[in-house]
C-alpha cells in the first residue's frame, strides 16, 4: 500500500531522498516529464488538453525529526530537533539513526531519580539522549556520525473504524493523494510538485513555484486535528471523519476567497463532505508559492490528523477518500475551464 510505504520511509527535512525515490517509482510511466531541481524538489508534468490557466498541485515530502550533534564517551547520542517537535513526546520513543537506520531509543533520567519539581515540566532536550546499544564513543562512531538524521520508528497500522496510525502523515498523506492523481487522471494538463524542507521554513516551495510559475495552485496537507471533549467548538481546528479541511487563513497566507468558494461549490455539487480549517496557527508551502514571481492564486486542502508532528499521528481513511474525490471533482471543473 502506497501510504504505508510513504509513512514508513525516512524523510526528515533536508533528507527526503528515500521518499522521493518511492514517488519516482510510482509515477514512472504516468507522467510526461519529471525533473529534480538543485534543492531536491520533484516536479512532474502531466500533459493533456491545454487550459487557459496553469495549475500546480503540491505536497511536501519531508517530516519532522532530529539530528545528531554529539557522541558522548559513553556512546549515548545528543541531538537537536529538525522542525517543530513538542519535547514532551520524545522520551522513550524508538528511532532510526543515519542512512543505515541504526535502531535507538530516546532516554532520560528515570522518574524515580527526578526531583519533584522536575515532574511538573517536560524535560529539556539537553536532558535527553539516544541509546543505540553501545557502551563507548568508539563503538558508536562505527555506526553513526555527527550530523546524521534521526527519524521516528513507527509502523503503519489500521485500527478502529477506518482509522490509520502512522508517523509523517504530515505530509505523506498529501504525497499519496498527489501520486494517485498523477496515475489516474487522464487528458488534463497539470503539474504535480513534491517539495522539500517545508517543516523548516517552506524552503523548497519558492524555487519550485518560480520554475513552474503557476496561475493557480492547490496545496495538499495533513493538518492538525484536535477534536477532543471540553474544548469550545470554535477552537477546534478540524474534526476526524468530517471530510477534507479547506483553509481560510494561516500564519503565512490569506487564501483567495473566490477560489475557496469555487472549491466549496464543487464539494456541495458532488455531495462531498467538507469542513473549514478554523485556525490561523501554522503555515504551509502556500506561504511561498502565492508570492513567488507574478504570484499564484492558492488554496489548501488538508486531511485532518490527530497527534500531528509525532510518531503516532491518526487519520481517517474516509477523510482521505473524500479528499481524493474532491480533488478529482476540482480537476474535472478545471478541465471545463471553470476554475
Amino acid at each position: 500500500m502506497l501510504l504505508k510505504r510513504l509513512t514508513e520511509a525516512s524523510g526528515v527535512s533536508g533528507n527526503e531522498k528515500e521518499v522521493r525515490q518511492i514517488i519516482l517509482e510510482e509515477i514512472r510511466g504516468f507522467v510526461d516529464h519529471v525533473s529534480i531541481d538543485r534543492l531536491g524538489n520533484l516536479i512532474a508534468y502531466k500533459e493533456g488538453k491545454k487550459a487557459s490557466k496553469k495549475l500546480m498541485i503540491t505536497a511536501h515530502m519531508d517530516e519532522v525529526g532530529l539530528m545528531i550533534t554529539h557522541i558522548e564517551d559513553s556512546g549515548l547520542l545528543k541531538f537537536i530537533p529538525v522542525g517543530g517537535i513538542d519535547k514532551r513526546i520524545l522520551v522513550s520513543k524508538p528511532v532510526l539513526v543515519g542512512k543505515n537506520k541504526v535502531f535507538g531509543v530516546i532516554g532520560a533520567k528515570p522518574i524515580h531519580l527526578q526531583k519533584r519539581e522536575e515532574w511538573k515540566k517536560a524535560l529539556d532536550l539537553d536532558q535527553l539522549y539516544i541509546d543505540i546499544g553501545v557502551d563507548s564513543k568508539e563503538e558508536a562512531e562505527k555506526l553513526v556520525n555527527v550530523g546524521d538524521y534521526v527519524a521516528f520508528y513507527s509502523k503503519y497500522m489500521e485500527f478502529g473504524d477506518n482509522l490509520v496510525k502512522a508517523k509523517a502523515l504530515d505530509n505523506r498523506v498529501g504525497c499519496s493523494l498527489l501520486v494517485e492523481l498523477l496515475k489516474e487522471v487522464k487528458d488534463i494538463s497539470f503539474y504535480g510538485v513534491f517539495t522539500v524542507m517545508e517543516e523548516v521554513g517552506l524552503i523548497g516551495a519558492g524555487p519550485a513555484a518560480y520554475s513552474v510559475n503557476p496561475d493557480i495552485s492547490i496545496i495538499l496537507e495533513g493538518t492538525l486535528c484536535y477534536d477532543v471533549p471540553k474544548l469550545d467548538e470554535h477552537l477546534i481546528p478540524t474534526y476526524i471523519n468530517k471530510g477534507p479541511a479547506i483553509s481560510l487563513m494561516d500564519r503565512t497566507t490569506l487564501f483567495d476567497m473566490d477560489f475557496r468558494k469555487k472549491i466549496v461549490g464543487i464539494a456541495e455539487k458532488n455531495n462531498i463532505p467538507y469542513q473549514y480549517r478554523k485556525t490561523t496557527m501554522g503555515g504551509n508551502d502556500s506561504g511561498k508559492i502565492h508570492t513567488t514571481k507574478e504570484g499564484s492564486i492558492t488554496a489548501t486542502i488538508s486531511v485532518p490528523c490527530r497527534n500531528i508532528h509525532s510518531p503516532t499521528s491518526v487519520m481517517s481513511k474516509k477523510d482521505y477518500e473524500n479528499t481524493y474525490k474532491l480533488l478529482k471533482a476540482i480537476l474535472s471543473e478545471y478541465e471545463k475551464g471553470e476554475l
